[in-house]
């Protein structure tokens, strides 16, 4: 009786690893995924500061800032697979609430004034969800991998 030994696939065909072009796209787009989201979480949070509710200022926008920002880094870490995919998003979200600070409309206002505590709240909020987000992320022991 004779045994035969089990077909083996070709060396660079194993089905557990990943392939590498297929990585690498992923993630790229997920990079991009979360800049687009960025834009547009950035963009309705400031559409969101000057809500009011008879008269009231209600600062949902600090909410949907911090929410949408813990999201999205999320997203990016975990299609990414690496800490530095917050950094992107982060950048981008900055720069916006930095543009959105000094530019004026066609009226001469400022999108985000420096007596709106609301846009001020919501910066500061949306950007220490960031950095809370990656705080936690360092300190998260990396999973060890059997290859």
């Amino acid at each position: 009786m004779s045994v035969e030994a089990p077909a083996q696939a070709p060396p660079g065909d194993d089905p557990q690893r990943p392939n590498p072009r297929l990585d690498g796209f992923l993630r790229i787009a997920g990079v991009v995924v979360s800049l687009i989201a960025t834009v547009f979480s950035a963009a309705l949070e400031l559409l969101m500061t000057p809500l009011r509710i008879s008269g009231v200022p209600i600062g949902v926008a600090v909410l949907v800032a911090i929410v949408a920002n813990w999201a999205i880094a999320w997203f990016a870490t975990s299609l990414v697979g690496r800490r530095w995919a917050i950094a992107p998003p982060w950048g981008a979200w900055t720069l916006i609430m930095f543009f959105a600070a000094g530019t004026r409309t066609p009226e001469g206002d400022y999108l985000v004034s420096g007596n709106d505590w609301i846009a001020l709240v919501m910066i500061l909020a949306g950007s220490l969800t960031f950095a809370v987000y990656t705080y936690r992320a360092i300190l998260k022991r990396p999973s060890i991998t059997k290859l």
